[in-house]
């Protein structure tokens, strides 16, 4: 398949100005491979994160960002058999990941870093490496699952085991927070979340929150969490903030509880002392497999939910997306329209 395809690549450490659109040639898919045109990407802090420092990550430059998108297959290589052109499509973040426990060979398949992304008009991915829209999704929509929706899922249902009645405590309002409150909402969870702004926290009850502290005006959020559940604390939380905020979710979780470890959006230190008085379970998050996916998939579509999406973006303006995702005062996904 002769041509040529547009592509956002880094090409040094030059942060999101330094991001260049440009031509490339459009890929072929070899054995084992299939060739997805992109329809629509979503962005993650890693994302940003990986644009504003890729030397220190040590993969090759020039490299396409981003592990978020979905598309429609556009051809298949050879010795492909679960997957056919036409197919509508949403990429894996991990395209070696099928289940059980992380490994260092997963790690290295992560699109948009370790692996070429897909901020691109073409991509060519694992046949294992995709897996078949959800049927009621949009691909603006389908493009927010990959990590975001992933790792909520993989917080609240795999790493902290929460079951309906129990109480996760949720931090801030991004991607990953709002996809949990959705699940938890879902699941018959108990929902609690914080945020600095008063609004972002009224659609957050809209969307199931049982209970808000604007982390502003209450500077012991732990001592409200332990309020709202009756002096216990929360039985789960989902760490986006890191050192910064991980003391204060210590002392909010309950004794026994799990805190799921997933962001580094603060500094700071930590003291242990708390992980071992509490017995609290600290366990790091990254994304998940294709397993957990394919469950996530089936309760997305048999409880019809639908990605909160803040921003949509044109694909010839995408470094603005970046600059939305750097100013923080987006509610849910950034999403890219090809």
């Amino acid at each position: 398949m002769a041509g040529s395809m547009r592509a956002w690549q880094i090409e040094g450490d030059g942060g999101i100005d330094a991001l260049s659109l440009v031509e490339r040639p459009r890929p072929e898919p070899g054995p084992g491979e299939v060739l997805v045109r992109m329809t629509a990407n979503s962005i993650n802090y890693r994302d940003l994160a990986t644009i504003r420092d890729p030397l220190s990550r040590g993969f090759p430059l020039p490299r396409i960002p981003n592990s978020d998108g979905a598309g429609i297959v556009e051809a298949v290589g050879s010795g492909v058999a679960t997957v056919t052109p036409g197919a509508a499509v949403t990429t894996t973040f991990f395209q070696d990941w099928e289940d059980g426990g992380c490994t260092p060979a997963a790690m290295a398949s992560a699109l948009g870093g370790a692996r070429e992304g897909v901020l691109a008009e073409y991509a060519v991915l694992d046949a294992g490496g995709v897996l078949p829209q959800v049927p009621h999704l949009s691909g603006e929509e389908a493009a927010c699952l990959p990590c975001a929706a992933l790792t909520a899922w993989n917080a609240i249902f795999e790493t902290a085991a929460l079951r309906p009645g129990d109480t996760v405590l949720l931090l801030g309002t991004g991607g990953v927070s709002i996809f949990a409150l959705q699940f938890a909402a879902a699941a018959g969870i108990r929902a609690i979340i914080t945020s600095s702004s008063d609004r972002k926290l009224e659609e957050a009850a809209a969307l199931g929150a049982a209970g808000t502290i604007n982390y502003r005006d209450v500077d012991d959020w732990p001592a409200a969490v332990r309020d709202l559940t009756e002096g216990r604390g929360a039985d789960g939380v989902v760490e986006v903030g890191g050192p910064g905020t991980l003391q204060k979710s210590l002392d909010a979780v309950r004794v026994g509880g799990t805190v799921a470890l997933i962001g580094i959006l603060t500094g700071g230190t930590i003291d242990p002392l708390p992980v071992m008085r509490k017995s609290v379970r600290l366990n790091g998050v990254y994304v998940g497999s294709r397993r957990m996916f394919r469950d996530m998939n089936r309760a997305i579509g048999k409880h019809a939910i639908r990605p909160r999406i803040s921003e949509v973006v044109p694909f010839e303006d995408a470094r603005e997306a970046y600059r939305l995702m750097a100013s923080q005062q987006h509610m849910g996904k950034i999403v890219i329209r090809f």
